[in-house]
Parts: C-alpha cells; structure tokens; sequence
C-alpha cells in the first residue's frame, strides 16, 4: 500500500510554517497517544505515520528532496517513521511537547513510557560519487567512516571495568524528578530526566580509561553500502544505526549518503534517458550505413537509413535510466549530427564544386543519384 502524502498527514498545506506544522503534529501525537489509546493498533500507526510525516517535513533539507522527488526521495519510501519504536519517536520529538509551556511533560516524557528516553547519537552525512553506469544498474560500495562507537571495555556507561557506578543522590536512581508545574489548567505533577545524573540514575565514581567517561571512542570502519539503480543528484540514502553512538548509552544515529553523480564524457543524463551525439558524415547520411553506438548496457549497432537528415532523433527503447525501485526504464535518444570535413584537398575541393551544380543537391531534390554517391564514398575512403 503507497504511502499518504506527508502534508495530507498533517493536514498542512505545502506553505505552512515550521511553528504550524508543529503545532498540527502535537495536535495528532496528542489524539493518537498510545498511552491515549491502549490495545488500538491504528491509532498506533496513525501517531507513527504522523511522527514520520513530521520528522520530515521539519527539516528543510529533507523537506526540499521530498517537494522535488516525494517518498522516493526518501530512500524509496520516506524516512521510514512507521518503523520506528517509541523510543525513538520520543526522542526525536520530546521538545515538541516537553516545553515549558506545554502541559504534557509527564504524558509524554519518559516517565510516561516507564523509564527514561532513551537516547539517540548524532547522524553523519557523507557525499557519494558514482559514474552513469553505477547509477543507473546500482552497485555496492565500501566505504570508510569515522565514527563514536560503544566503548567496549565500559559497554558505554563510562565507568571502569563498567562497574564503577553509583546510585544517583538526587533521584534515587530512577532517574527522573518530579516537580509541581503551574499550568492554565492548574498546577500538574510533571516528570523530567535528573539534571545530576542525566536520566541514567547511576553516577560514575571511577572513569573508563579506555574512553574517558564518555562511554564511547572513535573509530574508523568501513561499511558496505547497497545503492539501488535509478537514484539521482540530491538524492538522500540512510543507514540505520550506521551514525555516532551517543554519550554513556542509546542508540547510535544514522549514516545519511548524498548521492553525486559524476558527469560522463560521452552519455548524458536527461531524467532517467540517455542521451548521445551520434557524428556522421554526408555521404553516410545519404546513403545510409551502420554505426556501432555506446550504451550503459555496452556497445549496440544501428542502422542509419538513406537520407537521413542531421537533427533526427533515433530511440533505443529501455536504454535508459533504471527508475528508483522499479523495474521501468528510460529510453536512449540518438542525435544525429552531420559532420562537416574542415581540411580539404584540392581534389576533393574540385568533386565537391561539381557536387554544389547537382539537382540533388538542392533544398529540395527530386531525384537522388546514388551511384554517383557511392562514387563519392569510394573516393573519400
């Protein structure tokens, strides 16, 4: 089933600011609330399709592919939003609700999911060349990144041994406080993460001497990344869990790949055809003949028919383009250009004098005289 339009999802229009985007998204988070609506799973979809819808149209980069490519741009089908856990959502998305104007910090920060928001790393951005041909067949290619990873020696708590670690004294080890908030409802009982121990409810008392206390190192890896055929400049691929790991614990961000595309000398990209200036010479053009032609796909032979005139367009059907995530395909477009000799001989300066006299040789010639042609091509050869 094809996904709603993101803007259709909200019930925003396509002008409609960040603020009213936010604001039509806490009004869905808040109707379709898991918490709201135990045991219905389409209100469940529905707050996740939202958050999905949201998390993109909020982003002015993933807001600009998505205007210009829709779920394509996305990665073939959004930022996938409907895969996401709570966690997650939550993550992404607590200031929307957590801030201090809004009534909802208890009913949709972590104490209102049981235990405190679990965290999510940094995302990295890489940009991606790939020539004409691993665009439009797709390829695999490993890729070198520097990253935070989990320090191991820890598990990415940060204490030493992974042992050196304490109850909190401010929380008690929930990590989590509660404090009285005064509303235009009245006061209400809100939860947030403990300031003293960041919502882990452990302080360290030794630090790892691997990493420091951060509960994470940088590493280099190298990642094996499948690129579909069809993508195209601007394009933007993510890799899930592929970013930074966060500080002491949670979960790593994304590795998002921008796709470039390298310029062929030779094959030039229309949309998902192909296009190339086939040169031929005026006899050949006359007579006709046949050229052996390049393709993404390697060398095919067409035929030139007799009197071909310079500007035509031949087409070589599903020769183009892979389309993103389909099995359709673009078209080749042959230009046909008459190629016009510069340096002539004196000979072939004299047979082209008697060539300018001929009837055929005229706008609109009545009659072609082909051996007088195959004459010609004789002699140039």
């Amino acid at each position: 089933m094809s996904k709603r339009d993101y803007y259709d999802t909200l019930g925003v229009g396509k002008q409609a600011t960040v603020d009213e985007m936010k604001k039509a998204y806490r009004k869905l988070a808040i109707q379709y609330h898991p918490d709201k609506n135990p045991g219905d799973k389409a209100a469940e979809d529905k707050f996740k399709e939202a958050a999905e819808a949201y998390e993109v149209l909020s982003n002015p980069d993933k807001k600009a592919k998505y205007d210009r490519f829709g779920h394509q741009g996305m990665g073939g089908g959004g930022s996938q939003g409907g895969g996401m856990n709570m966690d997650d959502i939550f993550s992404h998305f607590g200031d929307v609700f957590n801030s201090d104007e809004s009534p909802f910090g208890s009913f949709f920060g972590g104490g209102g999911r049981g235990g405190s928001r679990m965290k999510k790393g940094s995302d990295l951005r890489i940009k991606l060349k790939l020539n004409i041909h691993e665009v439009s067949n797709g390829v695999e290619k490993k890729i070198k990144v520097k990253r935070y990873v989990t320090c191991k020696p820890c598990s990415g708590n940060g204490s030493k041994n992974g042992t050196s670690l304490q109850n909190c004294g401010t929380c008690g080890g929930t990590g989590q406080i509660r404090k009285v908030q005064q509303t235009m409802l009245g006061q209400m009982m809100t939860t947030v993460a403990c300031p003293t121990c960041g919502g882990q409810g452990k302080v360290i008392t030794q630090k790892c001497d691997s990493c420091g206390g951060e509960g994470r190192v940088m590493e280099e890896e190298v990642i094996s990344v499948k690129i579909p055929g069809g993508v195209a400049e601007g394009m933007q691929l993510s890799m899930s869990g592929k970013g930074n790991a966060p500080q002491r614990g949670g979960v790593p961000g994304d590795l998002l790949i921008v796709i470039e595309e390298e310029e062929d000398d030779i094959l030039k990209r229309d949309g998902n055809n192909i296009i190339f200036d086939l040169h031929i010479s005026f006899v050949d053009a006359a007579l006709g003949n046949h050229f052996e032609v390049p393709t993404i796909d390697g060398k095919v032979k067409i035929k030139i028919d007799a009197g071909t005139p310079s500007g035509k367009i031949l087409r070589l059907k599903d020769k183009g383009i892979k389309e993103v995530n389909t099995y359709s395909r673009g078209d080749q477009l042959i230009y046909v250009n008459i190629w016009t000799p510069k340096n002539l001989s004196s000979d072939e300066k004299s047979m082209l004098e008697k060539l300018r006299n001929s009837p055929n040789f005229a706008p609109n010639p009545q009659k072609n005289d082909k051996s007088f042609f195959e004459r010609m091509r004789e002699y140039f050869q």
